[in-house]
């Protein structure tokens, strides 16, 4: 099975080159989308300094809208969502993240972080559901309804969809990898409030 690589972005100049590095190191991968969600930084410019697909969308759609997008783009049979905030990804993550999917074993996998920042490594414990890093199969990924206004609700909506309808996620480690906090990359103030509006999404995504 092919594999196209989705990189939904917002305003991630500072961390999208690393990861875009990493995955073009994976063979595994057929194809590189990075999706810049109405972004008003370099990120756009600095994705195109790599061999990737660079789809910029002129106003922020949120993640799952980018997500979307960014999927309507490929006919590759098995998506690999990362985020483009991520510190110490490498290429044995990503393999061992499309592991269960390309063997068949399941239809959805989910990595989380282990042995990283502490930070980032308790809250993906205690909700591992609300992971970035996945792989999924493309069949169902299209089958998911509402995902283009989910937001950062596109994580829960993925699992919680997979899990009604019999699913197996396996969970798969990301030994060092982490990201960076929201209050880290946009100031207190503004993280905080970017952090509120993700939990307002992500709530409002159990209802849809």
């Amino acid at each position: 099975m092919r594999v196209a690589a989705i990189v939904p972005a917002y305003n991630e100049e500072q961390t999208i080159g690393p990861v875009i590095e990493a995955l073009l190191e994976c063979r595994r991968l057929e194809e590189i989308i990075v999706v810049s969600d109405g972004s008003d930084d370099r990120t756009a410019e600095v994705a195109r300094r790599y061999p990737v697909k660079v789809l910029e969308l002129e106003q922020n759609v949120g993640k799952g809208g980018a997500m979307k997008a960014g999927a309507n783009e490929t006919n590759c049979e098995v998506l690999l969502f990362v985020d483009a905030d991520l510190v110490g990804l490498h290429t044995e993550h990503i393999e061992a993240l499309l592991e269960p999917v390309l063997s068949g074993r399941t239809a959805m996998s989910i990595g989380v972080f282990s042995e990283g920042r502490r930070s980032t490594d308790l809250a993906q414990k205690l909700a591992p559901a609300l992971s970035g890093q996945r792989a999924v199969r493309k069949d169902l990924f299209d089958q998911v309804p509402n995902l283009e206004r989910s937001g950062y609700g596109v994580e829960i909506a993925l699992t919680q969809y997979a899990e009604r309808h019999n699913v197996e996620i396996v969970r798969v480690p990301l030994p060092t990898v982490s990201q960076v906090m929201k209050e880290e990359k946009r100031g207190l103030v503004e993280g905080m409030r970017a952090r509120l509006k993700m939990y307002w999404e992500i709530v409002r995504s159990l209802r849809i």
